[in-house]
């Protein structure tokens, strides 16, 4: 796996795997945190959500055009960690929200957030360049697929454990002081305090059960009681941000540490600097479109991967929440099911592909992702049969029927597993080998701004993930999965619409 691979790589792999460590942990509970901390409804806080992973993606485009505008990559990752830092130093600094500060409060939390999408610019799409830039050497250039599998699976490792660092801190500290988790009690706390409460008898009962069976003794009122397990709650929360911020650093100091055996593009770009004809410059743009376009076409297929695959932290995150049986789990620690199959799947799909190489039968990077699509919307067909079977109503109504005590059948853990397992091998085709993609059709003096390109699909993509929980919570959810059952067809066969072209601009 590792044979024939530059050296650089497994540095640079570390050091995005501690950056990743520390987003994953936050990004697990972010829909959720939002929701418990303020009390704003799913589809607001999927909104918040959708536009901050959008602006991590946008604002890659921006650490692109600096690092390629001062031909400085590795100053431009060290201030994208810094800034990172800071915004989730801010995030962990545990303050409960009340009326009164709920406003510049939420603020505050929108600008941390902010850092860490500016930060994540700086440093993601730069340090994606400079691996890149590790297989320009001939010696390694047959490995680039490969190596950026490789360099997915450290980025994987992180996310693998830190789904887990904030239900084990948020329960610890309950647990502190003497309360018990339950995903839904923080929505019925933030009902039952508003001013513009609408809780009916029924549901007011419902309250009172649920409290007790999370530490309500009757010593102090029940308004006492679920302002102190909202407090309790999201300063668990705010606790696991501290371990991002020790990820970052982590992250910065293995960078600062092995910077120099990295390529230095600047360098480089000047070393290769000599004259050209008029008739070779017209050649060299004529390519340099043909590869943009190329680009360009790629993109935006990984538009709707994303929007399709980024699902996990919006509309199925829900999903696991209300209709799986999630007694014993977390709803967020189920994100942690992708890494842990990328981790397991990876060397797999790498000898699959190394097998058909061997055999003259391989297959070409745009042709891996066209097939990426098609499994994608293997896992939405699948989770589109299930809900129709169960006869699966809104998300909304779910909740109220389970709310009146109407006993409704749960999905089992194993629904949740099947659907990641498609979606992951989906990913593999897709996300590596797009990052290799870029690589290989990117100009040279444009390879930071390539991968901010390749990281601003992301963006677009997210932008659109509110989607998904809007059409979760009006409609029966078989709907919203065949909306991306239909996403991810119709891009597989416009993928392979494409592909002579795609593979002849790519040679």
């Amino acid at each position: 796996m590792f044979k024939n691979q530059p050296k650089g790589l497994i540095p640079a792999a570390l050091s995005n795997m501690g950056e990743r460590f520390g987003y994953y942990i936050m990004n697990a509970v972010l829909v959720l945190f939002l929701c418990s901390k303020f009390g704003l409804s799913e589809e607001t806080s999927a909104l918040i959500y959708s536009f901050f992973y959008a602006g991590i993606y946008v604002l890659s485009l921006v650490g692109g055009l600096i690092a390629d505008k001062t031909q400085n990559y590795k100053s431009t990752i060290i201030w994208g960690l810094v800034i990172m830092t800071v915004g989730y130093v801010v995030l962990s600094i545990p303050v409960l929200a009340t009326a009164d500060n709920k406003t510049w409060l939420l603020t505050l939390t929108a600008g941390a957030l902010f850092f860490i999408a500016f930060g994540n610019g700086l440093f993601k799409g730069n340090l994606q360049a400079i691996v890149g830039q590790l297989y320009d050497n001939p010696r390694y250039a047959a490995q680039r697929d490969s190596g950026f599998q490789i360099f997915y699976v450290f980025i994987n490792i992180g996310g693998l454990i830190a789904p887990f660092v904030a239900p084990m801190l948020r329960s610890w500290w309950l647990d502190v002081n003497g309360m018990v988790y339950n995903a839904a009690f923080p929505a019925m706390c933030h009902q039952f305090l508003s001013v513009t409460d609408s809780m009916n008898m029924e549901n007011i009962n419902n309250l009172y059960a649920i409290a007790s069976s999370v530490g309500h003794t009757g010593a102090q009122s029940i308004q006492e009681f679920c302002q102190e397990y909202l407090n309790v709650f999201n300063t668990g929360i705010h606790y696991s941000f501290f371990a991002s911020v020790g990820a970052m650093l982590i992250s910065l100091t293995i960078f600062l540490c092995t910077k120099k055996g990295l390529p230095t593009p600047a360098k480089k770009v000047k070393e290769e600097t000599v004259k050209y004809t008029a008739e070779e410059k017209q050649a060299m743009a004529k390519e340099i479109r043909q590869r943009m376009y190329a680009l360009f076409a790629v993109l935006g297929i990984a538009i709707f991967f994303w929007f399709s695959f980024h699902q996990n932290g919006t509309s199925m995150s829900l999903f696991a929440r209300d209709f799986v049986d999630t007694s014993a789990i977390a709803p967020e620690i189920w994100q942690a099911v992708n890494p842990f199959f990328v981790i397991v799947l990876t060397p797999l799909v790498m000898l699959l592909f190394s097998s058909l190489s061997r055999r003259g039968r391989e297959i070409s990077t745009p042709k891996k992702i066209a097939i990426g699509m098609g499994l994608a919307g293997v896992a939405y067909m699948f989770m589109t049969i299930f809900s129709l079977i169960q006869d699966y109503p809104s998300g909304t109504e779910f909740r109220e029927l389970m709310a009146s005590g109407v006993s409704v059948a749960k999905a089992g853990w194993w629904v949740l597993i099947l659907y990641y397992f498609f979606m992951t091998v989906a990913e593999l085709f897709i996300s590596p080998l797009g990052l290799s993609f870029v690589s290989k059709v990117a100009p040279k003096h444009l390879q930071g701004l390539c991968q901010g390109l390749w990281l601003g699909a992301t963006a677009v993509g997210n932008l659109l993930l509110w989607i998904g929980p809007l059409i979760y919570n009006k409609c029966p959810i078989w709907v919203a999965w065949v909306v991306f059952f239909a996403v991810c067809i119709v891009s597989m066969g416009a993928m392979f619409a494409m592909l002579k072209w795609l593979e002849r601009v790519t040679k």
